[in-house]
């Protein structure tokens, strides 16, 4: 069951990052500095994902840089949004803190265990 929980907010979170990213961007939420907003949107993203799919470690790590590729060239086709490298750079960091981390604690905990 919570596996199935983990997979249900990882695809969820995925889904508020594609439509916050993409859409008005008076629609965007603030809650203060955005480098630290994405930053910390992705460690979160990729930290569902890789406790969602442990297996798939190196996959996650590669569809979460994919992800964040993909949203900022996407942007230029909205008309009050730009992608930028240095975006992309802030997410696919988090989002490869966040794999990191889940990644870590898994093996952690696997070493503790055994």
């Amino acid at each position: 069951m919570l596996g199935k929980s983990i997979i249900l907010a990882a695809w969820c979170a995925l889904g508020l990052i594609v439509f916050v990213t993409l859409s008005p961007i008076g629609l965007r939420p603030e809650t203060g500095s955005v480098g630290l907003e994405r930053f910390a949107a992705y460690a979160l993203l990729g930290a569902l994902f890789v406790g969602a799919y442990p297996q798939h470690f190196a996959k996650v790590m590669l569809f979460i840089i994919a992800v964040s590729i993909s949203l900022e060239l996407l942007q230029h086709l909205t008309p009050d949004r730009h992608g930028h490298l240095a975006d992309a750079l802030e997410k696919i960091s988090g989002g490869l803190a966040g794999c990191s981390l889940i990644r870590l604690t898994q093996a952690f905990c696997a070493r503790s265990r055994g």
